[in-house]
């Protein structure tokens, strides 16, 4: 609910999804989530059907996604972080997990500087071979852009009812055993520092994802 260019973050990823001909979502939401649920209600003016999943406390990135495991329908869904957005093509990424089978594929943003984030290397044909996070000096390379496809078979990877992260404790055990990355040229920003949430201020990017008034 962050206030960027006039607008609650959230709005632009509703905007992102919408704009990529994806009609219903779930989001998870823990600290004010009343807040969100009451500015957003059912969606219908982002153009959506929203449902919502509610933490009673923490639980991670991953764990937040496990509790919402009984809203989701289907074996294959579009994951995507809160505090980030990235602008990409969304149904490439879609195409590509499907043409491609894996049980995540990530969206990978080519930045300058990695050392913040951790790198993702990738072998020739777009498998996943290692996550970098030691750097001597700043550099440039591709990393986890905050857009997933996943299948349900990597929530079986979490466990219930307990806090667990994404990035730190499901991706690396998928290394080597159906993780892949794809590569997008695209404008990519974190709001959670407050140099990409000024970033995101001045971005003539988010200035396109506006939702309805």
């Amino acid at each position: 609910m962050a206030d960027i260019r006039g607008r609650p973050f959230l709005e632009y990823l509703l905007a992102q999804l919408r704009s990529s001909g994806i009609g219903q979502a779930v989001l998870c939401a823990g600290f004010r989530a009343e807040q969100i649920r009451a500015h957003c209600g059912a969606g219908s003016r982002f153009g959506l059907q929203l449902e919502y999943s509610i933490e009673s406390e923490p639980l991670g990135t991953a764990g937040a996604l496990k509790l919402a495991e009984p809203l989701l329908d289907g074996d294959s869904w579009l994951l995507m972080n809160g505090d980030s957005f990235f602008d990409i093509p969304i149904p490439d990424l879609i195409q590509a997990h499907a043409r491609d089978p894996a049980v995540v594929t990530l969206a990978l943003a080519r930045v300058e500087d990695a050392s913040r984030y951790g790198a993702v290397e990738l072998a020739a044909d777009g498998v996943v071979t290692h996550f970098s996070q030691n750097f001597d000096s700043p550099q440039p390379g591709l990393i986890n852009g905050g857009i997933y496809m996943l299948e349900r078979s990597a929530l079986q990877r979490i466990p219930a009812n307990r806090t667990v992260s994404l990035e730190r404790d499901v991706l690396p055990g998928l290394v080597g055993r159906g993780l892949r990355g794809l590569p997008f040229g695209g404008f990519f920003v974190d709001i959670g520092v407050p140099a990409g949430y000024v970033r995101a201020q001045d971005s003539d990017v988010l200035g396109r994802f506006r939702a309805p008034n």
